[in-house]
């Protein structure tokens, strides 16, 4: 008699195994908010929530069915247990929940940034939860019925499954309806689902961009009193990264995380200030388009030019320099200088990065080459996580004590916070450096100058049980919406485009969003076109006829 150590089952109790391993092995955060959004634990709520684990499971159960062939469920079985596991840590550890920006925010993360996230735990996780039952899943021999039979069978399970959970919601509806509508946001933490979705989401836009990108603003011109004037004018855009708006001190924070711009007269901070998006690949775009947010999608604002487009055709030269991943399709006809990449001659490039006063390298001279008006964005690095004590140089390290690892549950809430604070005074430090170094540029080469600073988006530092950003904005908490805002004019600046500097600042406790970014820079600098709207200009009212 001949001994087998292969085990075996038939095809359709794999299927329904795999699909109670699923919903039983990945969906903590599921559970636990649907649990929380339908009464809470108790004997009263059992049969409803033992009922909607059924009904899921029949629902899983009906889907993998449909790939339940033979070389098919196997391969496909792996990939979802691999796929899944790696979702699961970053939902679990960081309380992200899944749609279709956190996609692409994923797939345009570079390869440096991908490697910060990357731990002991992840790789465990994914041994234990994926690569595990991956291994028993191939190790198994499957059975499966032949020809017609195991068609009707498979139909059978199809079938009989999408019954009983219709009959399960039809008996439970009463008490789902209200949890589903107040909770959007079990779609997006149910797993697999939610980023297979989310998949499908961002591949449909991929497939839907413009292969031409339609021109805007094309009738852009100067104001005859800022195109008359002899004197230049320059003007820095900050595009700060994962700065929230919580954590500065000029916003009423405790910890004084802005010592030295607390120190600049002429500085105008906004205090209530909301992002397009809560990921950069998302809040980047939208921002330096026309569309704003209600209106914004990925694939309109690569069909069409942007805000640096609109201010090449005013005459203006135009630079974007980068110490992130890149500008996500807002530079991409505009002259571009990537300073992301580690330099070991550069003084502010440190093991594998570069700090952002790298930004300022060279400035000086390019400003005084200049031969018309420029803007120049500035793309920082800014408080960019987990690793947020790689952001500040040693000066900077002020609070602690620091979280030195990307295993954020591993570290207290208040080190977390800490090393969070410090990439806060630095970005404090480069922006009042940016300032100076306008001011010095406005004394030497009679130059009128300008710097407006916003943060891409916030950051959770463990509200709620979130960390990280990336959260669907439907439901993304404010820590991950309200950003730091700031515009500071030299008095030549305001003097050349006729601004009103106490007009403005009456106006910095007044709501506006990344919205308005795009008109108030056409605005300041006096450009008119058919796309500016003077009702999202923050400047606009302030600014006065010679």
């Amino acid at each position: 008699m001949t001994l087998t150590t292969t085990p075996r089952i038939h095809a359709s109790l794999l299927i329904l195994g795999a699909s109670v391993f699923l919903l039983s092995a990945y969906n903590a955060n599921f559970w636990r908010t649907f649990v929380s959004a339908t009464g809470g634990l108790g004997l009263s709520h059992l049969p409803l929530h033992l009922g909607s684990f059924v009904l899921l499971v029949l629902l899983f159960n009906a889907c993998l069915n449909l790939i339940n062939f033979r070389f098919v469920v196997k391969p496909l079985l792996v990939l979802l247990f691999m796929a899944t596991s790696a979702t699961y840590y970053f939902m679990n550890e960081y309380g992200t929940a899944i749609d279709k920006s956190m996609i692409q925010n994923v797939l345009e993360t570079d390869v440096h940034e991908a490697f910060e996230l990357l731990n002991w735990k992840l790789l465990l996780t994914i041994t234990l939860l994926g690569i595990v039952p991956s291994m028993l899943v191939w190790r198994t021999q499957i059975l499966f019925c032949a020809g017609k039979r195991g068609l009707i069978l498979q139909g059978a399970n199809i079938g009989g499954s999408l019954l009983v959970a219709a009959l399960l919601l039809l008996l439970f509806f009463k008490s789902l309806a209200p949890a589903l509508r107040e909770h959007r946001e079990l779609r997006f933490l149910l797993a697999p689902t939610n980023y297979i979705q989310a998949i499908n989401g961002y591949l449909k836009q991929q497939r839907a961009r413009a292969l031409v990108v339609a021109p805007l603003g094309m009738d852009a011109t100067r104001h005859a009193s800022a195109g008359a004037n002899s004197q230049r004018s320059v003007t820095l855009i900050v595009v700060g990264e994962t700065a929230r708006a919580a954590n500065f001190s000029l916003n009423g924070y405790a910890r004084v995380t802005n010592p030295q711009l607390a120190q600049q007269p002429d500085l105008l901070n906004f205090t209530d200030v909301q992002s397009c998006g809560t990921a950069t690949a998302v809040s980047v775009p939208c921002v330096f388009s026309a569309l704003g947010r209600e209106h914004y999608a990925d694939d309109k604002a690569r069909a069409q030019q942007g805000l640096l487009d609109v201010l090449a055709h005013a005459g203006f030269g135009v630079l974007w320099r980068d110490n992130n991943s890149g500008c996500k399709g807002a530079c991409d006809r505009v002259e571009y200088e990537d300073l992301s990449q580690a330099d070991p001659g550069n003084t502010w490039c440190v093991d594998d990065e570069c700090y952002d006063e790298r930004l300022l390298d060279g400035l000086p001279e390019l400003i005084s080459k200049a031969r018309k008006d420029l803007v120049i964005v500035l793309h920082q690095k800014g408080s960019h996580g987990p690793a947020y004590w790689k952001r500040a140089p040693a000066a900077f390290q002020r609070f602690g004590p620091v979280c030195r690892t990307n295993q954020l549950e591993s570290c207290s809430r208040e080190s977390i916070v800490a090393a969070y604070d410090n990439s806060i005074l630095y970005t404090d430090h480069f922006l009042n450096q940016a300032i100076e170094l306008l001011k010095a540029a406005g004394e030497k080469e009679r130059v009128s100058t300008a710097m407006l600073y916003f943060s891409d988006h916030g950051e959770s530092l463990g509200e709620h049980n979130m960390y990280l950003h990336g959260a669907p904005y439907v439901i993304s908490p404010v820590e991950q919406r309200a950003v730091p805002f700031m515009l500071w004019l030299s008095e030549d600046f305001r003097s050349r485009y006729h601004i009103d500097q106490r007009c403005l600042a009456a106006r910095t406790g007044q709501s506006f969003s990344h919205d308005n970014v795009f008109h108030t820079v056409l605005g300041m600098h006096r450009i008119g076109t058919a796309v500016y709207n003077p009702g999202l200009d923050i400047v606009g009212p302030c600014t006065h006829e010679a």
